[in-house]
């Protein structure tokens, strides 16, 4: 099949009054059924293939459509009324579209200049205390970013010189090259996508329109925050090339060990020695939290190791909300390790008095022996 052999209209299965969306359309449309790809080894789909690009670029191009309109296909024929030369020179301009909805981004143009790099998301560990992560904390922090350059506004370029339009790209922003078939289209690597280049950079920040400096910024960690707890900042990350918009810096908190809490979640767990006695006889501790209040906690008596009492409301607050968390008291009963006389003679007197009773696990433990093994 070739170009001249079918009207370009019939060709693009359109009316002649198609406005320029439906030609688009209908040329995406007949690229994607036709293109060799697709239909590896046919050549007859790779002729209609040809065909049609050779239609579209016709039909697109308002005075070659009104030349064609009037004179048909002689308009292009031995540089006829149109004088546009024969249809093998097609540019084959918006292929590169049908690449892109066929195989990705990759290969395909969206026909502009690329926008602006915004510049680059910072990150900053930050320790804090159990008592700062329970009160909150207004603090400041030096970092080093980049900033806008303050010589040239953060335009890149010397006061007073401006930009011009790309000669490579023409202020394309991007270069295309034929391989065979495909259409590769790149960021021009003269004016890396901007489709403008700085006519004399500026001699500070040589180009880049940002340089690296010292900033310090106020930080408010509010009370409740955990390890793993994140703070944006926003707009204070790194400043984007040549005016664009800057990033954004991301404070994470990182919660120190504490000598007497552990903490999970809002929980705050301690782990409390008692002598056996008080164990055995009951009776209570005392034990502050964080907000510096005393929180009496009673020990019943008979209590056992590993035993939890729960102080409801001092543990940490939450995090953006209301109320605190609660404290669990763990309980761990000491078995003391140095006895005056007057002591191991009382235990003694204690023990020549025990039935057995007294302690029921123990018992327990002995009779499920006996029941296994024997006696």
């Amino acid at each position: 099949m070739s170009s001249v052999d079918i009207d370009f209209y019939e060709l693009l299965e359109v009316s002649r009054d198609a406005d320029d969306k439906v030609l688009k359309s209908a040329y995406r449309r007949l690229a994607m059924q036709y293109h060799p790809d697709r239909n590896p080894g046919c050549t007859e789909s790779e002729a209609k293939f040809k065909a049609i690009s050779a239609a579209y670029d016709c039909l697109k191009d308002p005075q070659k459509r009104a030349a064609y309109d009037r004179f048909g296909h002689a308009a292009f024929q031995n540089g006829g009324a149109g004088g546009h030369g024969g249809f093998g020179q097609q540019d084959f301009g918006d292929i590169g579209d049908i690449f892109e909805t066929i195989f990705g981004s990759a290969f395909g143009g969206g026909g502009a200049q690329q926008r602006p790099r915004r510049g680059a998301d910072l990150r900053y560990d930050m320790q804090v205390t159990l008592e700062e992560a329970f009160h909150g904390k207004q603090t400041e922090i030096e970092i080093e970013v980049s900033q806008s350059c303050d010589t040239c506004s953060g335009t890149g370029a010397t006061p007073g010189t401006g930009t011009r339009r790309c000669n490579l790209c023409g202020g394309y922003g991007k270069v295309r090259a034929k391989q065979g078939f495909f259409v590769v289209e790149r960021p021009c690597p003269n004016c890396h996508g901007r489709g403008e280049v700085i006519e004399k950079p500026c001699t500070d920040c040589r180009g880049e329109g940002r340089l690296d400096k010292p900033v310090a910024l106020d930080v408010n960690i509010p009370a409740g925050v955990d390890t793993g707890t994140r703070i944006r900042l926003s707009g204070k990350g790194e400043a984007g090339p040549r005016g664009a918009p800057p990033g954004d810096l991301y404070i994470f908190v990182h919660v120190k060990d504490h000598a007497v809490f552990q903490r999970e979640g809002t929980t705050l767990l301690s782990r409390v020695p008692i002598s056996f006695t008080t164990a055995a006889l009951g009776g209570c501790v005392e034990i502050p939290d964080l907000s510096g209040e005393t929180n009496t906690v009673d020990i019943p008596a008979g209590i056992q190791s590993g035993k939890q009492l729960r102080v409801r409301g001092a543990g940490m607050p939450v995090l953006q909300g209301r109320g605190r968390g609660d404290m669990v008291v763990e309980i761990m009963v000491e078995t003391p390790t140095k006895l005056s006389k007057a002591q191991r003679e009382i235990l003694e007197q204690f023990r020549e008095t025990e039935t057995g009773d007294e302690c029921p696990e123990s018992k327990g433990f002995i009779d499920r022996l006996k029941d296994v093994f024997g006696a």
